[in-house]
């Protein structure tokens, strides 16, 4: 039998009997006044209710009553809990109903580094805003799903969800969603136990019409009242009365909880059915779906087909699950008991029957479904065999979380002494952060391999390896992890030790190993202190992914590219790259690829770099306007830094800050870290000596465990730099000179470790402290020196913001740079930007005219009372928040401020307050 399927990706299938609709049929009983009460024009629809209570049938009454509304339909179970299996089949869904919808967002999930899912579902959005027809979603048995991050992504859908859009979930128990505030907003059809219970009327209907029996309106009426209308319960009762004479008896001795219902009366089923029919459905209760060929290499027999459809027409509690009758599954709650009686019956029998199935799915190329039922099998070793066949495979696709679920179910010391399962299992903690557990599981690959090797009992490693050339891989997989390891614990020798190890052992025909390890190489060059040897190997993994047709991972990694570019002071190639690849992105056309909305962000870095403030402008917001559809989840933080850095540029360091605030609250470390080389502490110090808070600076050394006797580190240069420059401005106000030959000496000492490694864009960095360091002594001739040779350096690439946010200092050592012919042109542009850089566009004093700073606490600061102005309307906090384009977490907080310095509790009190002391 041909299994329907259809590929997630060429190695992952795709059920289609989970995309079925089911079919109503006339004979049953009908729900016409639930039916009415499922409201499309609503956002969601929530069936809710314990097993048995008929919620999958009444949807399919719902359907079949509009036939000329659109569709979709998804039936869930445990396996959907990968994100990326609920949305593919979530979207495939839809695409019944259009073929053409979704096919976008379908494609970056199924990218091989998938975007964040929120950028996923956005396209999704924007796909199904333009569809002119009504279409309805329907999520059943959703109360499958645990993960957090698909309850997540739902939530996010509801909240966007386009007019023409309805949602309907059926589950045994309410979803982690915001039902109370879509109950609220009028957006939510609620059909719960106390609904959808049988009435007194629809239970004769049932009994009499549906179950082929005949009893009184009382003896109905006792088990509609004795079930509470529990369809199931009536379903079950009425098998159990079938063929009796004693129904009256029957039903008066009927009674009990549902539990022991459900077990009292299942029992009378099983019994009451042929031996024949009782052990089959006994076999097949370990199958989540059923079908003739599934069931007969279960069974061991050959007539499977036509039990299912002999145990459809005998009503016991078979569901098909699509048009032609060929797959099926069991009622919930039939199927949980069958397997208890199962394990109570055929204990021995069970591992068996799991193992059949096993290789039933194996041959039809359903891995997981086959790994899963060898794992409760207990056939360990064939688990094994099959997690290491897919390990390349769920690699690829990312799917680690779903690989660590199969090992950590297998016996350790199985995993121990399989060399290419443990070294998956490494990489799969190293992925999920377990550094050292880690390296232990690649230690247990060398000794196994050693061991083989030392007693020449290779073969008996070999024979548990699927694939040879996995084991003959191994050595370049233990090193690439070990160099992966070593970047997480900036190890920054061992990254480049491994990773070199690694390209020399690879073959020139692992073209995806050799990309993912020169990437991995340049970042350890990068953060040695090397960024030019960096780039070339980066650059070369960049290039292997894009001649393998992997754009995407080509795209998304030209940011790093950029930074590097940089951090070089190369800021005409980080352009070209940039530039490049945003065109080789555009070549792919819709949608809108993983990394395409950073490569605006990084032009607008370097173009601010070169002083171009109003292009770098236009740039991030290019890039922000792609951003919701693409975006790459690691580089949430340097949005906000690069706008932050712009505020700053234009004279606004208070929003500047705070956007500064909200970078740093989304800034996490990745699993394989890019360098820091630019702190956003640090960053706000420069800012705080702008402002002249000399004060908090000097704060921030003392915290920060910085001295000016540490010895040269490049991923600590900014922070060293930052230090030389609060030293200076604390200079200018005590004039030390003992403080000034300390930091001349730092300066010296980073100086001469950047010319070691050649690198330039540091060299111009430093030469520029370091001119205003003898500035600030009064040696003008010797901050000229360093000046000028750092201008000659800096000219070829147009840097401007590295001096223009000198500020007062600057000027006056350019100026003399004017006077000995020092570059002339490039000085009278670094002149010109210095005339406008970081001023204020209005230079409004901090209160306002009319507030005494005696009538204050303390005298509010400018952002301040853009909040309180903002505190006399009618927005909303969050839409203040969207205002002043900052985190609500900092409108809380200059709100707080605000009512301390006007001594209210509240806003109303504080917008009284301001307008009595004119300052609103």
């Amino acid at each position: 039998m041909t299994v329907s399927a259809r590929p997630i990706t060429s190695d992952l299938p795709l059920l289609e009997t989970k995309l079925y609709l089911p079919k109503w049929s006339a004979d049953r009983v009908s729900r016409s006044r639930l039916i009415d009460r499922i409201h499309p024009q609503r956002k969601l629809t929530l069936v809710s209710a314990p097993a048995g209570f008929g919620k999958t049938t009444l949807l399919a009454e719902w359907v079949a009553a509009v036939p000329t509304r659109p569709v979709a339909w998804v039936s869930l179970d445990p396996s959907d809990n990968d994100p990326a299996i609920f949305w593919t089949y979530l979207i495939t869904a839809l695409q019944n109903i259009q073929p053409s919808l979704g096919e976008r967002s379908l494609s970056l999930l199924q990218s091989p580094q998938p975007p964040p899912i929120e950028s996923v579902l956005m396209t999704l959005l924007n796909e199904l805003a333009a569809v002119e027809v009504d279409i309805t979603l329907i999520l059943d048995d959703y109360h499958a799903i645990e993960t957090q991050a698909i309850h997540t992504g739902i939530s996010f859908l509801l909240s966007h969800l386009p007019p023409k859009m309805h949602l309907i979930i059926a589950s045994r128990a309410d979803p982690p969603l915001s039902l109370a505030r879509l109950r609220s907003h009028g957006e939510l059809t609620e059909l719960r136990v106390s609904d959808l219970r049988f009435t007194p009327d629809e239970a004769a209907a049932f009994l009499n019409q549906g179950m082929g029996l005949e009893i009184s309106a009382v003896e109905v009426s006792a088990l509609e009242q004795r079930t509470e209308g529990w369809i199931a319960g009536l379903q079950l009762a009425a098998l159990s009365m079938q063929g009796r004479e004693d129904i009256p008896d029957f039903v008066a001795a009927f009674s009990g909880d549902d539990r022991y219902i459900v077990d009292y009366l299942l029992e009378e089923v099983l019994q009451r059915q042929p031996d024949r029919v009782r052990r089959f459905l006994l076999q097949t209760a370990i199958l989540e779906r059923l079908s003739g060929s599934l069931c007969d290499a279960v069974t061991d027999q050959n007539d499977g087909q036509g039990m299912l459809e002999t145990l459809e027409r005998g009503n016991l509690f078979l569901i098909p699950l699509d048009n032609k009758r060929q797959w099926y599954r069991y009622h919930h709650l039939f199927a949980d008991v069958l397997q208890a009686h199962a394990l109570m019956e055929w204990p021995e029998r069970l591992p068996s029957l799991h193992g059949r199935a096993s290789a039933w799915y194996e041959q039809h190329d359903l891995f997981s479904d086959a790994i899963r039922h060898a794992l409760a099998a207990q056939d360990f070793e064939r688990a094994a065999g099959l997690i290491e066949r897919m390990w390349p495979t769920m690699r690829r696709r990312q799917r680690e979380t779903t690989v660590l679920g199969w090992i950590t179910s297998l016996p350790d010391s199985l995993i121990r002494n399989r060399p290419v399962l443990s070294v998956a299992y490494a990489l799969v903690l190293l992925n999920d952060g377990q550094l050292d557990a880690a390296e232990s599981r690649l230690q247990d690959a060398e000794r196994c391999m050693g061991a083989a090797a030392d007693s020449q009992e290779s073969l008996a490693v070999e024979s548990v390896v699927t694939d040879d050339a996995q084991l003959r891989s191994l050595p370049a997989s233990i090193a690439n992890a070990r160099a992966y390891r070593a970047q997480a614990l900036r190890d920054v020798s061992g990254t480049v030790t491994y990773a070199q190890q690694a390209l020399d052992l690879l073959p020139e025909d692992e073209e995806y190993e050799r990309g993912t390890t020169a990437a991995l190489l340049g970042l350890g060059y990068w953060t040695s202190g090397r960024p030019e040897a960096g780039y070339r190997s980066f650059a070369e993994g960049l290039a292997i992914f894009k001649q393998m047709g992997l754009t995407q991972i080509a795209i998304g990694g030209t940011l790093i590219l950029a930074q590097m570019s940089m951090a070089q002071g190369r800021l005409h190639r980080g352009i070209n790259s940039c530039e490049q690849s945003l065109q080789l992105a555009k070549e792919q056309g819709d949608p809108v690829l993983p990394g395409t909305p950073e490569l605006y962000l990084a032009l607008s870095e370097l173009r601010y770099e070169q002083g171009d403030l109003v292009a770098a402008s236009q740039l991030l917001l290019s890039g922000e306007t792609l951003r919701q559809q693409a975006s790459l989840s690691g580089a949430k933080y340097l949005w906000w830094v690069v706008q932050a850095q712009l505020k700053a540029a234009e004279g606004d360091l208070e929003t500047a800050l705070d956007q500064l605030q909200e970078a740093e609250r989304l800034y996490y470390r990745t699993p394989i870290p890019v360098p820091d080389v630019r702190p956003t502490q640090a960053l706000r110090v420069r800012w705080w000596l702008r402002q002249g808070r000399l004060a908090e600076a000097l704060g921030w050394v003392r915290e920060c465990g910085l001295s000016v006797d540490d010895p040269p580190d490049y991923l600590r240069e900014y922070e060293h730099l930052t230090l030389a420059r609060v030293l200076i401005a604390q200079y200018r106000r005590d004039g030390t000179d003992e403080l000034m030959h300390q930091v001349t000496a730092l300066l010296t000492q980073l100086l001469a470790a950047a010319e070691a490694q050649e690198r330039t864009g540091s060299i111009i960095k430093i030469l520029v402290v370091l001119a205003l360091a003898r500035e600030a002594q009064g040696d003008l001739s010797a901050a000229v020196t360093s000046l000028e040779r750092a201008l000659t350096l800096a000219e070829p690439e147009g840097h401007i913001r590295i001096f223009a946010e000198c500020g007062a200092p600057m000027v006056q050592l350019l100026q003399e740079c004017m006077n000995r012919n020092i570059t002339p042109t490039y000085t009278q542009r670094l002149l010109t930007a210095l005339e406008t850089w970081g001023q204020p566009q209005d230079d409004a004093p901090i209160a306002s005219v009319g507030a005494s700073p005696q009538t204050l606490i303390e005298p509010l600061s400018q952002r301040e009372l853009e909040v309180l102005r903002l505190l006399n309307t009618e927005l909303t906090g969050p839409e203040i928040a969207n205002e002043l384009v900052v985190a609500l977490s900092t409108v809380r907080t200059h709100t707080k401020r605000i009512y301390s310095k006007l001594n209210v509790t509240n806003r109303r009190a504080a917008v009284k307050r301001a307008a009595e002391l004119d300052l609103i």
